[in-house]
């Protein structure tokens, strides 16, 4: 059974940092693309950040880029998001996505729990 596990999220001041991590197992998730999306209060989930399999490439949501980091550890099966100068509007529940294991698609075939990061003024 496929199981991501968050860890990492909290209440957080603006302008502080948070590091979340997400632990694969049921399966070996070296050759499948990580990532991370978050739902805000009133708002769609969207996409945060990727991580691939094939390059390591990376990409991100503009509203993140310059303040988000995404890296993996394969030897650990965890991705981790390390999130600089939060902004309020960064406060949303936070999701760890996984895509199928080989494939080249990038589409999340597992999901996280989902865990809620709180960014006050």
């Amino acid at each position: 059974q496929v199981e991501l596990v968050e860890s990492g999220g909290g209440l957080v001041l603006a302008g502080g940092s948070l590091r979340r991590s997400c632990a694969a197992s049921g399966r070996t998730f070296s050759r499948a693309t990580m990532g991370w999306f978050r739902k805000a209060p009133g708002k769609e989930r969207e996409f945060v950040a990727r991580i691939t399999w094939i390059s390591s490439s990376t990409s991100y949501a503009d509203s993140v880029k310059g303040r988000f980091t995404i890296s993996r550890d394969n030897a650990k099966n965890t991705v981790y998001l390390q999130m600089n100068s939060l902004k309020p509007e960064d406060t949303a529940v936070y999701y760890c996505a996984a895509s199928e294991p080989g494939s080249v698609s990038t589409r999340p075939a597992y999901w996280g729990q989902g865990t809620p990061v709180t960014v006050s003024s």
